[in-house]
């Protein structure tokens, strides 16, 4: 009898291990353990050691977050919003009131009868919800680093109160939904349905789906709890792509259709049974990117066109390439690389980094316009130098991404939410598998 294939012995692995498991238990949940280094692996230039690169800018951030509270979504209410205080609700900050109708839909700015010209934000746009989930989503992913770092429970505990407001208490919990995302004001919901725009909003959940493995074994979340966080998480991918709206995020060209694979992979990462490579969540995302993705958003330089045209070209391809390079490293498996994927007739992700390495090391070198705001203070730590370099063994890559200092917190926010990964360790360290009882 021939041996079996690596794969066939991984899988039958994975199934025997499943058999020792409480019968009614399907999924394999996740306990800290140390980074890579802490497994005995050698480091190399490819494999920067990230736990001592952010050791002192983590403790540093988490610390002073052991006071902070939740902030849910619930704690900032609009008169404005359609539903209910549990629904995220946001408007364009491009939007203003119509001067000859306090009462009718708001119009977009540069309109005649705008207020403002084009390119100017709105100050009464109701933005609150977009910075709750932002301000959450990098304190739950510092305090899971911490604890990953330290071992030390009040981390881990302070991670999981946030956990438990945002996702499972019923007066607290956000709505896994953005059917209220980038509402026109005074705008019937039957005549215009939500706008796929705000579905960007919330991709820094990407990094608290990656967190939550992390404390799984902490002690801090009961197996209820983290079953609900699961079940939150399989109820949002599943909004994500059943509704109009995901399907028009989904298929646009540019940084929100990436958002939405990004997230999309995130969410079924987190909830996938047995092997990763055959989930089929996962395989249909693994297809959406290959086929389409790549396709309408590269062009054969390694360039985002559809992003050039916008009035902050650098910014939002730097943002368009972190979050397709995280997706690459959520998609890949030990038996396929996303990194990897190629058109017959273009370029793929390879093109991409390698197109815009130069102009990360050297912004002044940008061939485009410059942004219309901010220019000057990208490009930051960009975290898709770290996992580009890794997959494509390309030193100068992560060596890149040691020597570009972090966005600091006095960053305008419109910057900082443009960095999709807060903290990188959550990325390459690597959570193992427990039971769940």
């Amino acid at each position: 009898m021939s041996a079996p294939s690596r794969r066939t012995f991984c899988a039958q692995a994975a199934m025997a291990c499943g058999a020792a498991l409480r019968p009614g238990t399907r999924r394999l949940l996740f306990a800290q353990v140390a980074p890579e280094t802490g497994a005995g692996k050698p480091l190399s230039p490819t494999h920067p050691d990230v736990a001592s690169v952010d050791h002192e800018r983590i403790l540093a951030e988490a610390e002073p977050l052991l006071g902070k509270s939740a902030g849910t979504i619930t704690a900032f209410f609009s008169p404005r919003n359609p539903g209910t205080a549990n629904d995220y609700y946001s408007e364009p900050i491009d939007y203003y009131p119509d001067p000859k109708s306090p009462t009718g839909p708001w119009i977009p700015n540069g309109d005649q009868e705008a207020p403002q010209p084009k390119g100017v934000s709105s100050p009464e746009a109701f933005t609150a919800h977009r910075d709750a989930v932002y301000i959450f989503s990098t304190r739950v992913a510092t305090l899971t680093a911490a604890f990953v770092l330290t071992g030390e429970a009040r981390y881990a505990g302070k991670a999981a109160e946030m956990l438990r407001a945002w996702f499972l208490t019923p007066a607290t919990r956000m709505s896994p939904s953005l059917q209220f995302a980038q509402h026109i004001p005074n705008t019937p919901r039957t005549a215009t349905p939500n706008r796929f725009q705000g579905i960007v909003e919330t991709v820094s959940f990407a990094e608290v789906a990656q967190a939550i493995p992390f404390l799984a074994s902490s002690g801090a979340l009961t197996t209820d709890e983290i079953a609900g966080l699961h079940e939150w998480f399989a109820s949002y991918f599943t909004w994500l792509n059943t509704t109009r709206v995901g399907g028009l995020a989904r298929d646009q060209r540019d940084h929100h259709g990436s958002s939405w694979l990004l997230q999309s992979a995130a969410y079924a990462r987190l909830n996938a049974t047995g092997l990763t490579s055959d989930d089929s969540n996962l395989d249909h995302l693994r297809h959406q990117f290959r086929t389409l993705t790549l396709r309408a958003q590269i062009n054969a330089t390694g360039g985002f066109p559809h992003e050039l045209s916008t009035s902050t070209p650098y910014r939002n391809s730097l943002f368009n390439l972190d979050m397709l390079c995280a997706a690459c490293d959520l998609l890949s498996t030990r038996f396929e690389s996303a990194w990897d994927y190629e058109l017959q007739d273009g370029p793929g992700m390879r093109t991409a980094i390698a197109f815009h390495v130069p102009f990360i090391e050297n912004p002044r070198a940008w061939p485009y316009p410059a942004d219309a705001a901010y220019f000057k203070e990208l490009p930051g730590r960009r975290p898709g130098l770290l996992l580009a370099g890794r997959a494509y063994n390309r030193p100068e890559y992560t060596a890149l991404w040691r020597s570009l200092a972090p966005l600091s917190a006095e960053t305008p926010g419109e910057l900082l939410r443009c960095v999709p990964i807060h903290q990188p360790l959550l990325w390459i360290a690597h959570p193992k598998p427990v039971r769940l009882e």
